[in-house]
């Protein structure tokens, strides 16, 4: 295997990590107007995924770098093309940041109530976009001979990437759902394992329809393999909430994820940003990554780096293991 594929599988495993991460907390934002009744419970809420959300971005930046660095052409070609959805997400990225910091700094009722209404659009709308934009990337944008993008936002817009971005919404959302479970006691406990098992239906259905389309448009063998596993987590995730074991559900909902990511990418390769108007203008591995002495620098960075990253971030979720209630919230405030 030549080092410019294996930094396709790694790549492709930063955005595993990323989507299982950050999956739940866009999920809890979300959650914060679908199941939080009052002014305690969204803080509930919010304080499961306080000590983790900004280390979840961590996979973010790495998966962006790592796609600078190894494939500058996918990067150049992918940031150009898609710069209005990706500066969206950005920007909600950026504001998502402020209001879990901010939001707490004055006790006036209308400004907790403005942050709060920031925290749910700027996790919806990414969860949503991300979505969106692997849907068209897999299923291939308008590019030319010299690599460039050279289609209309509107093109981005299509039934196939719409349905991307609606798989994504309830997916993150069930799998915040699962997690808020995981995290909390009493009754927000048991209401979210309430909403997430009708999210899970919700999210079966739409995925199926969205697998289904890309095994018949691009897949083999592989990525069938791929779709099979992520369909059997699914249903064994929302058996599993159905039974109140959500530890099972929480880790079926993320191999769901995982196994979706990489019936992506497997459909990908060996493209990277396939062409509809020739084939050959594709991006692909060979032809859009950087030279093997920079590939190979970069794996002994990454070989380096990446272990510790991994224990560092274990770390954090295993010092912030417990569970919390509104009970908590009202002694903290005392």
């Amino acid at each position: 295997m030549e080092l410019h594929d294996v930094w396709f599988v790694l790549i492709a495993v930063l955005w595993i990590g990323y989507f299982f991460l950050e999956g739940f907390d866009f999920g809890v934002g979300v959650l914060t107007k679908l199941l939080a009744r009052d002014r305690s419970e969204k803080r509930v809420l919010i304080n499961t995924i306080g000590p983790v959300w900004d280390g979840n971005e961590v996979w973010l930046l790495t998966a962006g770098g790592a796609t600078f660095a190894a494939f500058p052409e996918w990067y150049a070609t992918l940031f150009s093309g898609f710069y209005l959805p990706l500066l969206i997400i950005l920007v909600c990225l950026i504001v998502r940041g402020v209001a879990f910091e901010y939001r707490a700094k004055r006790p006036e009722e209308n400004w907790q109530r403005n942050w709060e209404q920031a925290i749910f659009w700027t996790s919806l709308v990414p969860a949503f976009l991300w979505g969106v934009a692997f849907g068209n990337i897999v299923r291939g944008v308008k590019i030319d001979r010299e690599m460039e993008y050279v289609g209309s936002l509107w093109d981005l817009l299509n039934p196939y990437a719409l349905l991307g971005g609606l798989v994504t919404l309830t997916l993150f959302t069930f799998h915040g759902a699962v997690f808020a479970a995981l995290k909390t006691v009493g009754d927000i406990r048991v209401r979210a394992r309430s909403l997430a098992l009708r999210l899970g239906i919700v999210t079966a259905v739409l995925a199926l329809v969205f697998l289904v389309w890309t095994q018949a448009d691009k897949g083999d063998s592989w990525s069938l393999a791929a779709m099979v596993v992520a369909a059997v987590a699914l249903v064994g995730a929302i058996g599993a909430i159905r039974i109140g074991r959500e530890g099972w559900s929480f880790a079926l909902s993320g191999v769901t994820i995982a196994a979706a990511v990489a019936m992506l990418f497997l459909t990908l390769f060996p493209n990277v940003m396939p062409s509809t108007l020739n084939p050959e203008w594709s991006l692909t591995v060979t032809n859009a990554s950087s030279s093997p002495y920079t590939l190979k620098i970069m794996t002994w960075c990454a070989a380096v780096a990446t272990p510790l990253v991994l224990l560092y971030q274990s770390w954090t979720y295993w010092v912030f293991r417990k569970r919390i209630g509104t009970q908590h919230i009202a002694e903290a405030a005392h």
